[in-house]
């Protein structure tokens, strides 16, 4: 759930520095007694691990005030509210603004709605393109038939989240979140494999985030109905785009891209979509030199006006 802003002159510098966040953060963790790990911390710890990333409140080190919305433009103008008081606080104009999965569809909702401040938008598996209509999803519409996806539904629709059974598992919480971790960011590894120390603090991070204070989980619902389809479709609003706009996925990404294609027929902008092999949606970590050779191409054009023709990175994919 997050979005990141880059000063495309120190790009390279940066990715570099994130790299060392993470090192240091891992240190300051092996003085947390591993016995109380689960005990939901302030968030300073997860800031450790967020020194080049900016999380939209509510979301992992921001802050959590309580959640009040009560319909899904309430709920967006929340979000998208929320991060143009930062960017009035910072003084930023005339940035590339990036956003992964939920945080691609604020980031989007954002650009449409402040699109005199971003100069680039990237879209990094962002969710919330098709509703349910466009996916025509039979097997999804059979299994809500069923009692199992009746009972899910009603879950989901009561702000059942899986937030809420990580803080309610106590003790036992941060082992099935590193038994989640450790299988899920070992699948597309690509010789790349987590330290043991690195691995530790994702765990800790993910499970800290998850365990604090609910708030913007709460949103959900308001958002998406039951099986991640947007209630406010990004493909709508296409025709409204105003930034030019690079689209990024991993190849295995539960995402799908083809609601990014359907949108590019509708948009009035440059637009191209870009899809990173052996990696799924969670890019940036499961192929990260993939990922980051395919957001500097996306940004090219503010690098040097020499390279807005380069050719496509070796091995990335243009759709």
């Amino acid at each position: 759930m997050s979005i990141r802003l880059r000063r495309l002159s120190n790009s390279l510098v940066k990715m570099a520095e994130q790299t060392n966040s993470s090192a240091a953060g891992a240190k300051r963790w092996s003085f947390w007694p591993s016995l109380l790990r689960w005990i939901p911390t302030s968030t300073d710890h997860i800031i450790t691990a967020e020194k080049r990333l900016l999380s939209l409140v509510s979301w992992g080190g921001s802050s959590r005030p309580d959640f009040t919305c009560k319909s899904t433009e309430e709920t967006e103008n929340w979000f998208i509210d929320s991060f143009e008081e930062w960017r009035k606080a910072k003084n930023l104009s005339n940035f590339i603004l990036l956003g992964h999965s939920f945080g691609g569809y604020v980031a989007a909702k954002y650009a449409l709605k402040h699109p005199e401040h971003v100069q680039q938008l990237i879209l990094v598996g962002p969710a919330g393109f098709t509703s349910e209509t466009e996916h025509m999803s039979e097997w999804m519409t059979q299994f809500r038939a069923t009692w199992k996806g009746a009972v899910l539904n009603h879950l989901w629709e009561a702000n059942f989240t899986p937030m809420k059974l990580i803080r309610g598992l106590g003790p036992w919480g941060p082992d099935l979140v590193r038994r989640y971790t450790n299988a899920r960011f070992t699948a597309y590894s690509n010789g790349d494999d987590l330290t043991e120390e690195s691995s530790r603090l994702l765990s800790d991070y993910v499970y800290h985030t998850l365990a604090a204070k609910s708030s913007g989980e709460l949103c959900l619902k308001y958002i998406f109905s039951f099986g991640a389809f947007a209630k406010s479709p990004l493909l709508y609003r296409a025709p409204d785009w105003k930034v030019p706009t690079a689209f990024i996925y991993g190849h295995e990404d539960w995402m799908n891209y083809q609601g990014a294609q359907q949108a590019r027929k509708n948009m009035k902008v440059p637009c191209e979509i870009i899809r990173v092999p052996q990696a799924g949606h969670f890019v940036f970590m499961e192929n990260t030199s993939a990922f980051h050779s395919a957001v500097l191409y996306a940004c090219r054009r503010f690098i040097s006006p020499q390279k807005d023709n380069d050719s496509l990175p070796e091995g990335l994919i243009s759709v």
